[in-house]
């Protein structure tokens, strides 16, 4: 008799499915139709008043599913067999779906991943900012749903990582890999040989650079050891010219093995214009390196958002998904309803983007802050790059520049990192009392916090999801908001 059979057996004969009289604990089945998905990607289903996230699970799925960790008023799941599929439910064109982590909704189709981003924008201001009435727009798609990310970063490890499925058929966690970390994981890595975001040419080099790593007679770095000379590979490319960037992240210098593996690059893969090499000791696993070799161009690329052009290095800033991050800029623009000789305000300005894309459209000032001084020296660079005179910036922490500052804006462009804006950021900005803001977040949750606050003093006109990244949960919202009239 097969392991297989008697494995089932003994499955069946132990499984026991949560019932309505009894609570559910871990190791236990329950049979679940899922209701809804929540930010961060999973299924929700409800069952006798009890939460279910179903790992994987679309709304409309009629699932057998598996708990595999218990909370007092939650639990979450993993599906163990589909009982009747969602209507939403399609097959994920990747092989490694389900295993890297980086697209929870390939299985989705992409109209109702914008249904889904949509809502979790409107339930986020129904919820925390207690604002139901909020006109939420439907969210704007990406230009392209597959191939659309300009920058991709690998990481190296000295064994891939194997689900528990391979170890059944034999195969052994040894060896040389290059891909990506396994979600919640520092130390795992699930070696591939493309990936389906970016553009082809960029799975070549990949392809091309990790059989020269594999053969080259020096290890890969050790994430727990932290010994080895492979450390990660970034690339980037401009849909503006069609141009590569290749940068290899090592432990240290090795001009020789760096000079003929740019060499092969440029033999095997099409379209490469620079090739750069980032040296770090660091210990803390991030692609960026504490000095830079330009191995072939000049170390930099152009691409184009709009009529404005952009210089990238390796370790700067810009919007992964180009073509879409356009769409998101004219609505940034259309919200600021410029008449041309309005002065305005961008925090976190980053690489001079929003502050660049706005210059245009006022002849005043645009004036950007920024705490990241690499950030604005690319900035600045930009804005010599397309001949702008009326921006500036400002170098340092949003909460003391504004607190300094004695310029006062008639539109306030705020664009945040994920947590939002700090509560002492935030009351200087209901300082300013500028007429209009428009608020650009790529976190549902904490927009609506920071907009709870700001509703006291100003209204807000709608809201506009744009996808930015098809097939992840992750959303931008743009918001209008304006002053309210003093009663």
């Amino acid at each position: 008799m097969s392991v297989a059979l008697i494995a089932g057996w003994f499955i069946m004969i132990h499984m026991h499915t949560v019932s309505s009289s009894q609570p559910a604990s871990k190791g236990q089945f329950v049979e679940l139709t899922v209701e809804n998905v929540a930010f961060g990607g999973n299924g929700v289903a409800r069952k006798d008043g009890f939460v279910f996230f179903v790992k994987g699970g679309l709304p409309g799925d009629k699932v057998t599913a598996r708990i595999f960790k218990k909370k007092k008023s939650y639990a979450e799941t993993a599906i163990w067999e589909i009982l009747e599929p969602s209507p939403d439910r399609i097959p994920a064109p990747c092989p490694y779906f389900g295993r890297c982590g980086g697209c929870k909704w390939q299985h989705a189709l992409y109209s109702r991943q914008l249904a889904y981003k949509k809502s979790h924008v409107a339930e986020a201001l129904a919820h925390i900012a207690s604002l139901p009435m909020a006109i939420v727009r439907e969210t704007i798609p990406s230009e392209s749903e597959y191939g659309y990310r300009n920058k991709m970063e690998f990481s190296f490890s000295t064994r891939p990582w194997l689900p528990p499925e391979e170890f059944a058929k034999g195969s052994k966690d040894e060896g040389f890999a290059l891909g990506l970390h396994v979600p919640g994981t520092f130390d795992k890595v699930l070696d591939i040989e493309a990936c389906l975001l970016q553009p082809e040419a960029g799975n070549r080099i990949l392809r091309t650079l990790k059989r020269y790593a594999a053969t080259s007679g020096l290890p890969a770095y050790g994430i727990r050891s932290h010994q080895g000379f492979w450390r990660f590979l970034a690339v980037r490319h401009s849909s503006f010219l069609d141009e590569w960037m290749v940068n290899i992240i090592t432990s240290v210098e090795n001009r020789e093995t760096m000079e003929a593996l740019s060499k092969e690059l440029l033999e095997e893969c099409t379209g490469i214009g620079t090739i750069v090499n980032n040296i770090s000791q660091r210990k803390a696993s991030i692609a960026v390196g504490e000095r830079e070799v330009v191995l072939q161009g000049n170390g930099a690329i152009t691409d184009r958002l709009g009529e404005f052009r952009f210089m990238i290095s390796a370790n700067s800033f810009f919007q992964t998904n180009s073509r879409t991050a356009v769409k998101l800029y004219e609505k940034v623009a259309e919200y600021a309803e410029l008449k041309g000789n309005e002065r305005v305000l961008d925090l976190y300005s980053g690489t001079g983007t929003i502050p660049i894309f706005l210059s245009s459209r006022t002849g005043a000032e645009v004036l950007g802050m920024e705490i990241n001084p690499t950030a604005v020296r690319d900035a600045e660079k930009n804005c010599r790059l397309n001949e702008i005179s009326n921006c500036r910036f400002v170098i340092g922490d949003i909460r003391e520049t504004l607190a300094t500052s004695r310029f006062k804006p008639d539109v306030l462009v705020i664009d945040p990192p994920r947590d939002g804006m700090h509560k002492d950021a935030l009351a200087a900005v209901l300082k300013l009392a500028a007429e209009r803001i428009v608020y650009v977040s790529c976190n549902p949750s904490t927009l609506a916090r920071d907009l709870k606050i700001m509703s006291e003093e100003y209204e807000i006109l709608e809201v506009q999801p744009v996808d930015m990244f098809p097939h992840t949960y992750h959303v931008e919202a743009v918001v209008k908001l304006v002053r309210r009239k003093e009663r």
